[in-house]
This record gives structure tokens, C-alpha cells and sequence, in this order.
């Protein structure tokens, strides 16, 4: 596991193509002595009609094609690995070229395609539930990277439509807090990706001082909790991070952002058979979530090799939210996907490091 120093020096992967915003792709080809009107048509290639290589950006000069492929990557990662399950689920395995790997994946539902997109290589809080924690944080992504993973996944849209984007992957988004917004700007933006922001969500743990910071951004996207369990105590015993901040610190918090926003609050609780599944755990909640505006997204556990937990029955987890539902909760089950291949968080990357894919 690399400890903070590891990570503050090592040096940074290099910038590639979505990284640049409009102003700072004007600018480098200004410098390169390229009329003004180029980064427009660049953009448009890249996000509007997603090309995969420069090369296919035909009204470009060939010497600036080939000069944007040495200096300036358009894709940085590569594909390690792609899945896909019998309900369409597609998960891919990113490598980056420090030999750092990410995950995303795209799920379909519906008329919807969302996009679930990592912003940390590893992660640094350790649910113990969760494999994406199990080897700790290798480093942080750059927001070139987050969006290149969900311009990885359009691709596999097509030809399809790519509707949201949940930064729910690997890590934890406020922990990277830059980089995570810088990211989601360039996935909202109209020269961008264009989703609308009601369409895309950061998933935390909970950083009370990066919520409220998050909330003055004055971006219209969804915040979701990963709360989990009712109480301090049972919350710290699955997230060792809750030590940081109390419920009661973070339900203010998440106070703030829908005063700022108008946006209420998603409150994730991830069902462990026998660990927060009762009735109880069920009706202590159902208090939590109504000191605020918000919605409880209930999710069945997706086990993980290795870990001693396990999903809950189906007649249990309806109970739970029949509890809440009779308690006034606006509250529904996440339908689980991808169950035939490593859908949860770092499945499908801790298998590659073991040599398995």
C-alpha cells in the first residue's frame, strides 16, 4: 500500500488531449503557429463526433495531425480487458502508460447508458466490503484521464446515445477534489461531452468541507452519500474514513449543498446480509434521511472473493424498504447488473494484477 509521500512524488503522468480546455488547447496551438479556428474543428472532432484518432480528423493539415499524435496524445490509456455481461453491462479495464489500471463501465438500462468512471487508481478509504481499497491508493487520476474514461465508454455506446455519468469507480472523487471537478466540467460542457448536469453524480464518502465547497461551485449535478449504516458506530466498523466526520456533520453538510443547489441528496446504503440489514438499522435510517431533501438508493451487496460478506435475501431487503417507504422515505432498489462478470469496484483490476484475466 503507498503512503502519502509515495504518492506526492511521484511525478505526474503525462498530459494527453482531455486534459485541454478550450482556452488552453487555443493556446498551445497558437504557440505552434496554427490560425485560431483549429482548436474549434479539433474540439468538435474529438468530443461531437468522437474519433479515436487523430488521423480521422480529415480537415486537418497532415503535419498538424502528426505533430498532435507525438506531442499531444488524443487516447493515453489502453483497453486491458473488457467484459461484458448477459444484460449488456460492459466493464473495461484502462492500463495508463505508467502502468497504472482503472476501471469503468458502462450500464445500460432502459433508454438510459450510463457511464461509471473511476477518479483514483486504488482508493484510500478501505470500505471492507469494497476490492478497490484491498491494495490501497496508487495515485490520483488526472481529469484527462476521468474523461477519457467516459469518452471510452461512449464508444462503446454507439451507436447509442451515452446519457449520464457517475463518478462512483475507483477512489474517492473529493479526495481528488481538482481534478473530479475539472473533470466534470469538461463532461458538461457544450464544446465537451455535453451531458447535463442533472445527469451526472459524485458519489463520496463523505468530506463534509469538500461537500460544502462542491456546493459553491454552483453546478447542477447530483451529490450521493455512500452512508451505509445508520449509526457512528456501525459506520465506522465498515468505513474506516467515518472517524473523520459523524453523521450528523455530514447530514449538515449535505444540507448546505441542496440550500446552494436545489439539488437533493442521494443517500446510498449498500445491504450486507446480517451486518445493516434490519429492521432496526431500516427504521434508524428512515430518521436520518428525513432530516433532509433526499432519496435512499438501496443496493444489494455484490460479493467479493476473498471477503466474508454476503448480499442479503430478496424478502429481507423488501422489508427494509417497505420500512422506509411506510416511514415517508423516498426510497428505491438499485437493480443490480453485471452480475456475471466482475461488476463491482476493483474486481475486474484486482483480478488482472493476479494474473487471472
Amino acid at each position: 500500500m503507498a503512503n502519502a509521500d509515495d504518492i506526492m512524488n511521484r511525478p505526474e503522468p503525462a498530459r494527453g488531449f482531455f486534459d485541454l480546455t478550450p482556452d488552453t488547447l487555443r493556446k498551445l496551438l497558437k504557440d505552434w503557429r496554427e490560425p485560431a479556428f483549429r482548436s474549434k474543428q479539433v474540439l468538435e472532432w474529438a468530443y461531437e463526433h468522437g474519433v479515436g484518432s487523430y488521423d480521422d480528423m480529415s480537415n486537418l493539415p497532415k503535419l498538424l495531425r502528426r505533430r498532435l499524435t507525438a506531442e499531444l496524445p488524443l487516447y493515453t490509456s489502453t483497453i486491458v480487458s473488457r467484459q461484458e455481461s448477459s444484460d449488456r453491462t460492459v466493464k473495461l479495464l484502462l492500463g495508463w502508460p505508467d502502468g497504472a489500471t482503472s476501471e469503468c463501465v458502462l450500464i445500460p438500462d432502459a433508454e438510459r447508458r450510463t457511464a461509471c468512471i473511476s477518479t483514483q487508481v486504488g482508493c484510500p478509504v478501505g470500505c471492507v466490503f469494497c476490492a478497490s481499497g484491498l491494495d490501497g491508493l496508487q495515485r490520483q487520476l488526472r481529469p484527462g484521464e476521468i474523461v477519457e474514461q467516459a469518452m471510452r465508454v461512449r464508444r462503446e455506446c454507439e451507436p447509442d446515445r451515452l446519457s449520464n455519468v457517475v463518478l462512483m469507480g475507483l477512489g474517492e472523487p473529493l479526495a481528488n477534489y481538482d481534478a473530479t471537478v475539472q473533470a466534470v466540467r469538461t463532461v458538461n460542457a457544450e464544446w465537451g461531452m455535453a451531458i447535463g448536469g442533472r445527469r451526472i453524480t459524485i458519489s463520496t464518502v463523505g468530506l463534509p468541507r469538500q461537500i460544502r465547497r462542491l456546493a459553491d461551485e454552483q453546478m447542477q449535478i447530483t451529490l450521493a452519500l455512500s452512508l451505509h449504516a445508520p449509526t457512528d458506530e456501525l459506520r465506522s466498523q465498515i468505513i474506516p474514513w467515518a472517524d473523520r466526520a459523524n453523521i450528523a456533520e455530514l447530514i449538515d453538510a449535505c444540507r448546505y449543498f441542496f440550500d446552494r443547489t436545489g439539488r437533493e441528496v442521494t443517500l446510498e446504503y449498500l445491504l450486507l446480509g446480517e451486518v445493516n440489514d434490519g429492521s432496526e438499522h431500516a427504521r434508524r435510517l428512515a430518521r436520518v434521511a428525513k432530516q433532509i431533501r433526499s432519496n435512499v438508493n438501496l443496493i444489494r451487496y455484490n460479493p467479493v472473493a476473498g471477503l466474508p460478506y454476503r448480499q442479503p435475501s430478496s424478502a429481507t431487503v423488501q422489508e427494509f424498504l417497505d420500512t422506509l417507504i411506510t416511514r415517508g422515505v423516498n426510497a428505491h432498489v438499485r437493480r443490480s447488473r453485471g452480475s456475471d462478470i466482475d461488476a463491482a469496484c476493483g474486481q475486474l483490476r484486482r483480478r488482472e494484477q493476479a494474473g487471472e484475466t
